[in-house]
């Protein structure tokens, strides 16, 4: 398979990097073969055009923020904890790649319709364990029972991608990680139990 090959996890690294400091639009895939230390053509072997690049960047380093969100899942013991580890987590991995939270806070947002569709459904899954801690937390009395989850679930993405989108629009020149448990607070408060 070509996820497995080590040219392809090059590639993609070099993509992350290229895309951060050129912008997508100036992104070619030239440049991202240069950064990757591999021929041109190799690139082709692997993705098929430059927005098939940023699809499987996004889908690679994605699958990331999904894996860090299950083990914490997993390993926590109640609702709000999981939302406060799951808001920390992503602030980190966003805080340890600056490259990858440009390409994924700024150059994502300014691609076209379908490019835009093809990372929601990526990002599904991401949510649906975001969901996933919101009934857990209903069922173990810690958040109110009549929530709206689809708005919560957005309301929360929302806010910490906006912290995140902030942070980086401001050169990531504070610590972004430190901002997590104000932010998990802000959000408990709206929808915890009395």
């Amino acid at each position: 398979m070509k996820k497995d090959k080590p040219k392809y996890r090059q590639i993609i690294d070099a993509a992350v990097i290229v895309i951060a400091e050129n912008g997508y639009h100036q992104a070619q895939v030239s440049k991202i073969a240069k950064q990757a230390g591999v021929a041109d053509g190799t690139i082709y072997l692997y993705f098929k055009n430059k927005e098939d690049i940023l699809i499987s960047v996004f889908s690679e380093k994605m699958s990331v923020f999904v894996e860090n969100l299950k083990v914490i899942i997993q390993e926590s013991i109640t609702a709000q904890e999981m939302l406060a580890r799951m808001i920390e987590g992503h602030f980190k991995v966003l805080s340890e790649d600056h490259h990858l939270a440009v390409v994924t806070q700024l150059e994502l947002r300014q691609s076209n319709k379908d490019l835009r569709l093809k990372i929601n459904h990526i990002l599904k899954e991401y949510l649906d364990l975001l969901d996933d801690i919101l009934q857990r937390g209903i069922q173990a009395g810690e958040f109110i029972e009549d929530m709206d989850l689809r708005l919560v679930r957005q309301v929360i993405f929302g806010t910490v991608d906006e912290v995140s989108t902030t942070w980086v629009m401001k050169d990531q020149k504070y610590d972004l990680v430190e901002m997590a448990p104000r932010v998990h607070e802000i959000l408990l408060k709206g929808i915890q139990t009395q």
